[in-house]
């Protein structure tokens, strides 16, 4: 056996190198993409706590949506980068088309629920009726951007299915340069614009979302040749064997992320019961978190393609060396993330400080905030890149749906409410105890995975 493949550890330096070929565009596009959630937070921020607190009922809704695309996306990507490491593009396209199919009717119902009433969503995670009204003309323009963002999601995800991920980066490249620029225009009324607040920072965010979907369906249609997939593979009929694999291996996938997601609006309704200061300083930290914490996605979504390809093509011994090597990387990575949130504190203060006008209270909870969450950013970087990136891109796709299933339920959300409304701690306590599963999944994680039983083939 070669000296290369008998290590226990990847020294090729290919790997490394394919590796951050998919990994680096992967977060810098998640960088940009979450650059334009903070420059809607940073802008709006200007226009007081009540309003920020609106946005952020807002943004829980559209954080349920983004996980309903990252629920159908990795299921998609699980099959279809195995497929393709098998060389059956036609499979591919096949899966990818079924993905375009379910996401678009999941969002479309809440979009819907969203455009029409809107009050009544926002009422599910605040109970103030000024916040609540602050958030109604935010939230009902949002509802129509939630299509425009879900079919851009997918058909970047389809690309990532093929190794293609450098459209991804360039079309959030897109929507932050036009996200930013209407921000300017149309919440402050800069050069003759009107004066729109928080409604101009909606329809920014809206136009933006149109411009990448559109982009992105120039691109997979029209111009790429590495998948090559045409109008006609989304309208034509679906494949009834690859439609009964996805739904039987991506709907843990599905259930998981919906789980999720669920889990994260019962979070916002927690906090949503915080003070107005506690509310608007989650908001700032939370959207820190989630700029500083894209080196850990990205290295989980470039490792499920990896990984996937190469259960694909069968070969178990460098599935189990790429898999104790990602590990290394994914510690790696959370150290730089923890240690950014951590040193970055000041910067971020300083930066609403100079762009708002919020209250020294919002500041220091903010501070207490992000320092729990640069702590939890470590294990998130582990447990969630080994989860999702290579237990269930390996095959074993029902793990991490009953996983999360257990801390939510029996960990996360019982010790926060206890927190919060029982014994009632500081803000910053029920914080932790909202991500204590980042670390506690650890433990599980390293087990699970150095046990080797995940390596499943799902391809026909």
């Amino acid at each position: 056996m070669d000296a290369a493949i008998s290590s226990r550890y990847v020294k090729d330096a290919s790997f490394y190198k394919k590796f951050a070929l998919l990994a680096i565009p992967i977060i810098l596009q998640n960088i940009i993409t979450q650059a334009v959630n903070l420059a809607d937070n940073v802008m709006v921020s200007n226009l007081g706590e009540i309003v920020l607190d609106g946005v952020y009922a807002t943004n829980v809704v559209s954080t349920f949506v983004g996980q309903i695309i990252h629920g159908i996306a990795p299921a998609m990507i699980v099959l279809a980068a195995q497929y393709w490491g098998k060389d059956d593009r036609e499979s591919v396209k096949k899966i990818v088309s079924i993905g375009i199919k379910l996401c678009f009717i999941c969002t479309a119902a809440i979009s819907l629920l969203m455009i029409t009433i809107p009050a009544q969503m926002l009422s599910i995670f605040n109970s103030n009726p000024e916040v609540i009204a602050a958030g109604v003309p935010y939230a009902r323009i949002m509802g129509f951007g939630y299509l425009f963002f879900c079919i851009s999601n997918v058909l970047i995800s389809a690309m990532r299915c093929v190794e293609s991920v450098r459209i991804g980066m360039i079309d959030s490249i897109l929507a932050l340069v036009i996200n930013v620029t209407l921000n300017y225009l149309l919440i402050y009324g800069n050069f003759g614009f009107p004066a729109l607040g928080v409604v101009g920072a909606a329809l920014a965010t809206v136009i933006a979302r149109f411009a990448e979907c559109v982009l992105m369906i120039w691109f997979v249609f029209f111009h790429d040749k590495r998948l090559g997939m045409k109008l006609s593979d989304v309208f034509g009929k679906s494949d009834p064997q690859l439609t009964s694999d996805f739904f039987r291996y991506g709907l843990p996938v599905f259930i998981g992320s919906i789980t999720w997601g669920i889990n994260l609006s019962v979070q916002g309704m927690i906090v949503g019961r915080f003070d107005i200061n506690s509310i608007a300083a989650y908001s700032i930290a939370s959207t820190v978190f989630s700029i500083l914490t894209v080196g850990a996605y990205g290295s989980a979504t470039a490792s499920s393609i990896v990984i996937g390809k190469a259960v694909g093509n069968g070969d178990m011994t460098i599935v189990k060396q790429y898999a104790r090597t990602l590990q290394l990387i994914f510690v790696g990575v959370g150290i730089i993330t923890g240690s950014l949130i951590w040193f970055s504190r000041p910067l971020v203060l300083a930066l609403y400080s100079y762009m708002g006008e919020l209250e020294a209270l919002t500041f220091k909870y903010a501070d207490q905030f992000l320092r729990v969450l640069a702590v939890c950013s470590v294990g998130t970087s582990y447990q969630m890149s080994v989860n999702t990136g290579i237990v269930r891109a390996g095959g074993d796709t029902k793990f991490v749906l009953i996983n999360d299933l257990i801390f939510v339920w029996c960990v996360v959300l019982p010790s926060a409410a206890i927190s919060a409304f029982v014994l009632q701690m500081p803000t910053w306590v029920t914080v932790a105890c909202l991500k204590c599963d980042q670390i506690l999944k650890c433990i599980v994680a390293f087990i699970k995975v150095n046990r080797w039983r995940w390596m499943k083939k799902l391809t026909r």
